[in-house]
Order: C-alpha cells, then sequence, then structure tokens
C-alpha cells in the first residue's frame, strides 16, 4: 500500500507499507490525518533514480478521529529543497562497511526486505540441520536449514557446506515470509540461497554475536500454547539410552528422552532425534540449553528438539553459569515436579495444577478441544442415584442391555441377547476444595477407586442390602483425593454448559504435595 506523508512542511508519495502491515490499512489503523511515528524503515533506489521508503515498522499515536485534521501547510518535497537530499535514508559510511572485494555495502539482517534487489550481509552461524533430500515434479535435489545471525538480528536461511560458528558474507538470495509456525527465529523473512548466491568467509567477526536465545522458565511452560517454538534451559537431571523406531517413511531414526530442571523447580522431558540423540551424553548432570524446541501437550506438557533446534551443552552463557550455582547449592536436594506425566507412576507426573476457581476464571474447556488440570479436592456429595446400570458382558463392549423378561439381555450394538450382563458406574460428585466446587462425572474405574468397591460387588449389595449399599457411600463422602480432570463446553437442546470428566483419581501423596507447596511459596517470594 503506498502511503503519503506529512511532517508539516513537506509531503513525500513515496512511502510504502511492507507487506506485514498491510492490514493496517485495509482496517482503517493508518488513516488520513492520524499522527504516527515512524520507527522502522528503509530506503530503495529504483532503476530511474527515484526513492521509495519501505515502511516495516510505525506506531499510530493519535487516530484520525482524534485529530481535527490537516497539520500546517505543507508542500510536496522535492529533492532541490535540501542540498543534502542524496544522502536522504542513507547512515554514515562508517557504520557499513564495504565487502572483501570492495562491491556493495553491508545491509544489516534487520532491513532485509523484498523489495531489495542488491544487498550484502555479514552474519555467525549459530545452527544448522543435517542434510535431507526433496523431490517434485521438477525433480530432486538435497538441502538443509541454518540460522545466522548479525549484530541486529537473526535469520533462517537454505544452503549447503558451512560451518557453524563461522562468520560469512552473504549476499544475491531470495527473501520471502517466514513460516513463524516452523522456526522460533524472530524475523519476518526466510533467506533462499541458490546457485547464484555468493557467500564469503569473514575474518572480522568479533562484533558479530553468537546463538541468541530468549529463554522461557520451564513452569512457564504450562500457560504456553500447543506447538510454541521456545527456548529453554535447564539441568539435566536425568536421561535415558537410545531407543530406535521406524518413521512412516519406513525410515529408522534415533530417539533419546531426558529431563530438564530450572530454578522455577519445575521440570520438563525433552525429546532429541537423530544424531543429537546418539552422541548425547547426560553424565555430571551438565546445563543443556535449547533454542527453537516445540512444545507439545502429549502427557501433558513436553519438548521435543528438532532437526532445527540448536543443542547446546554447558553453554558459556551467564544463565547457565546463574544455573549451576543454583543447583550446586540448593537445587540438586530437589526432585522436581514434573510437566510431563509418567505412565503407570503414583501421580508425581500430574500436570497443569488448578484449583476449581481457577478453572472457571480462565474458562478451560472453551477452545476447540478439551483441556486438562489437576486439581485436590474433597467429595462433598455423591448421587448414588441410577449411578449402576446393566452393561453388555461382551469384553470389549460396555453398551447398556435391555432386559427382555425372558432371562436374556440384549444388546442393540453386539446385537446379540446374553443370559447375564456386567454392572457399570456412571457416578456424578461434587467435589471441592478452598475456594469453589464442581460437579463431575465419574466412570468405572475412577468411580471404584472413590468409592472403594468394584461394580459388581455394589451391584450385587444394592440387590440384596441397601443399607450397606448407603453406608458405601457415606463413607466416601469427605474424602480428599488428587483428580485429574477434563473440561469441554457442550452443547445440548441449545443450552451450553461445562462438562467435567474425572480422567483418574489417586490419594493424595501429603509429601509430594508438601514439596508442591513449598516450591510454590518460594517462587511467590522471589516475585
Amino acid at each position: 500500500s503506498l502511503v503519503m506523508m506529512s511532517d508539516g512542511r513537506h509531503t513525500m508519495t513515496s512511502f510504502m507499507l511492507c507487506t506485514q502491515l498491510n492490514y493496517m490499512a485495509e482496517e482503517n489503523t493508518l488513516a488520513p490525518n492520524c499522527i504516527c511515528l515512524l520507527k522502522r524503515h528503509v530506503t530503495n533506489i529504483l532503476k530511474d533514480g527515484r526513492r521509495v521508503v519501505i515502511i516495516l515498522e510505525i506506531d499510530v499515536l493519535k487516530p484520525a478521529s482524534e485529530v481535527a485534521g490537516k497539520i500546517g501547510d505543507p508542500t510536496p518535497y522535492t529533492e532541490v529543497n535540501r542540498g543534502f537530499s542524496r544522502d536522504f535514508g542513507k547512515k554514515a559510511s562508517s557504520a557499513m562497511p564495504s565487502t572483501p572485494g570492495g562491491g556493495s555495502k553491508i545491509v544489516p539482517i534487520a532491513s532485509l526486505n523484498p523489495y531489495q534487489s542488491k544487498w550484502t550481509i555479514r552474519a555467525r552461524v549459530t545452527n544448522k540441520s543435517s542434510i535431507r533430500t526433496w523431490s517434485n515434479s521438477r525433480g530432486d535435489g538435497k538441502l538443509f536449514s541454518m540460522e545466522i545471525v548479525d549484530e541486529s538480528v537473526s535469520v533462517l536461511v537454505f544452503f549447503v557446506l558451512l560451518h557453524i560458528s563461522n562468520v560469512y558474507y552473504v549476499s544475491k538470495g531470495s527473501l520471502k515470509i517466514a513460516n513463524k509456525q516452523y522456526t522460533s527465529v524472530k524475523n519476518d523473512y526466510e533467506m533462499t540461497l541458490n546457485g547464484e548466491s555468493t557467500i564469503l568467509p569473514c575474518e572480522d567477526s568479533s562484533d558479530v554475536p553468537m546463538v541468541q536465545c530468549d529463554f522461557v522458565s520451564i513452569g512457564d511452560l504450562e500457560v504456553k500454547d500447543k506447538d510454541s517454538i521456545v527456548d529453554v534451559i535447564g539441568v539435566c537431571k536425568s536421561v535415558d539410552e537410545v531407543t530406535r523406531l521406524t518413521t512412516k517413511t519406513n525410515r529408522e531414526v534415533s530417539k533419546r528422552t531426558l529431563n530438564l530442571m530450572d530454578m522455577s523447580g519445575k521440570m520438563v522431558t525433552v525429546t532429541l532425534w537423530g544424531e543429537e540423540a546418539e552422541k548425547f551424553d547426560g553424565s555430571g548432570q551438565p546445563i543443556v540449553a535449547i533454542k527453537g524446541a516445540k512444545l507439545s501437550d502429549f502427557g501433558g506438557r513436553s519438548l521435543s528438539a528438532s532437526f532445527s533446534s540448536t543443542l547446546m551443552i554447558n553453554p558459556d552463557i551467564p544463565e547457565a553459569y546463574k544455573l549451576r550455582g543454583w543447583y550446586d547449592k540448593e537445587g540438586h536436594a530437589m526432585d522436581g515436579q514434573s510437566l510431563t506425566e509418567v505412565k503407570g507412576g503414583s501421580g508425581g507426573g500430574l500436570t497443569n495444577w488448578k484449583s476449581i476457581s481457577d478453572v472457571k476464571t480462565e474458562h478451560l474447556g472453551h477452545g476447540d478441544k478439551g483441556d486438562y488440570y489437576t486439581c485436590i479436592a474433597t467429595i462433598v456429595y455423591l448421587r448414588k442415584e441410577n449411578c449402576l446400570y446393566q452393561a453388555c458382558p461382551s469384553q470389549d463392549c460396555n453398551k447398556k442391555v435391555v432386559d427382555q423378561q425372558n432371562g436374556m439381555f440384549r444388546c442393540e450394538k453386539c446385537d446379540k441377547e446374553f443370559p447375564n450382563f456386567k454392572y457399570r458406574l456412571i457416578l456424578s460428585a461434587n467435589i471441592a476444595d478452598y475456594g469453589d466446587n464442581q460437579w463431575v462425572t465419574c466412570f468405572q474405574e475412577s468411580a471404584e477407586a472413590i468409592l472403594g468397591q468394584n461394580a459388581a460387588y455394589l451391584g450385587q449389595l444394592k440387590d440384596s442390602n441397601e443399607a450397606a449399599f448407603d453406608e458405601v457411600f457415606q463413607q466416601a463422602n469427605f474424602n480428599t483425593f488428587v483428580f485429574r480432570n477434563r473440561v469441554k463446553l457442550e452443547t445440548y437442546n441449545d443450552e451450553s454448559r461445562i462438562k467435567a470428566t474425572v480422567m483418574d483419581v489417586k490419594p493424595v501423596d501429603h509429601k509430594e504435595y508438601s514439596k508442591r507447596l513449598i516450591m510454590s511459596i518460594r517462587k511467590l517470594a522471589s516475585q
């Protein structure tokens, strides 16, 4: 979108919004007479000598609706008005060194955009992936991706045979909008290099930084969106042996999992793949930093260090020294509260701890998929009416059967009649903690855990001794458990309500619970 700008004295029509900012014109955020602050731009010279100022970042300080009208009496700007107009939009030459061959000036990565035709950057290679093959209707070939960084910002590029930590001059590449779903690099563009591109080693590299990370606390991963790309750093508390699995394309790949803990007291499982999994050495509980790990909600919260991630062991950075000092002094005595569920464990791996009031105020369950959370709550009421039903005796069928009044029971799903049935539980319970209460539905396993009896025994008891049946429910009231619940907004007869289902229920491990409370207190005290 073309934009005419005025500073109150002159007007210029040679401004253009970059692609990412076109929405400002479409949504009328950038409207005639609004007052703006131009924060970042780049000036391009066209073949006919005209200049185009591409707006990369702009803030609207006052919307057009709050401005009375045109400010001043500006006149069109021409180069003859100013003696130094030939330097318009240019920086001092000392800040823009030339390439070794005396060609084009060095351009900061931050100022690159698709509208530039000739440029050279000077940057350090901070990461590169393994070589991959591609094939389509036009042929096949090989590629790998790498990340480079200069003193301004980092960018993702594709090329072959470059060395990590070395610095290069790069020119004659093409730029396109970056797909942020697959990269944590904070740049709007990605660069593609081909046979016409130029890459030259740079010896003068002292002012080009090493890899740049924006670390996220492991404790904060609980509130991050699924599939987020994050940078993390932690102590390797434990590591598993390498395993091998076969992908859908029949390719064998190595896999290794490790557990990282940081000063939040939280621990997360990280999966390494390929060569990184093979060569990783977790002895001595090293500090591990990962740039560009992908966050998953599989089994709570877990991370995957993909082939495009950067793995650093005991990196020479302040965050690593601070973490090592903390761990050697006090962190080593902590078990760490895992954000990743451990199958078959004692419940220590339960994740996303919430109070019942948190579930309501944070509107859990209102998304496309259900939300899971863990809470400690007390049974305050059990609805025993209709909690038992007669189900199909087939091993893989739990459908309700119909009494045929002739000693046989029919299952519509199996389309069969049986001489017997099995009892199944669907128990409605009201659970409460210190702040609120919630109705939940408990199916067979969780209901049996709460009542302390199996469904078959309860069915017999209900038919033979109702007083004893009632006593089972009385004994279960006011017991406290650790609940793993799923909440989801459901609509029935045009009425929407949150349905909560108990996925797992366990007795409270007071030792683990006390550790979690202590860590929470420490975290609050440090804020």
